[in-house]
């Protein structure tokens, strides 16, 4: 996405870092790692596909957006994101022992 940004709108922030502090957000490292964040230029938090409706408008690809907002498409889009997201690390081959154990 960064490399789409050619305006520059997007700030990303990398929860991984050793020096993120997801309490100056007021928010857990579960919270953030449950789904994504973002946050809009007047400080409102949105979550999950919202995020990546707001990115590609931010880039330039808003056409493509309004598609995941109709009836039927946006609850399906609501839903796989939310299996992919808690099962993220798993999928994308990045589990430690701690991030997929099995509860």
């Amino acid at each position: 996405m960064k490399w789409l940004d050619r305006k520059n709108r997007i700030q990303f922030t990398d929860i991984a870092a050793d020096d993120f502090n997801a309490a100056e957000y007021e928010k857990t490292p579960a919270q953030f790692m449950d789904e994504i964040h973002g946050r809009l230029p007047d400080g409102q938090w949105i979550i999950g596909v919202e995020v990546f409706r707001q990115l590609y408008s931010a880039v330039g690809l808003g056409p493509l957006v309004w598609p995941t907002r109709l009836p039927g498409i946006s609850h399906a889009l609501d839903f796989g994101y939310q299996v992919f997201a808690k099962n993220r690390l798993r999928l994308t081959g990045r589990c430690t022992k701690e991030t997929c154990e099995v509860g």
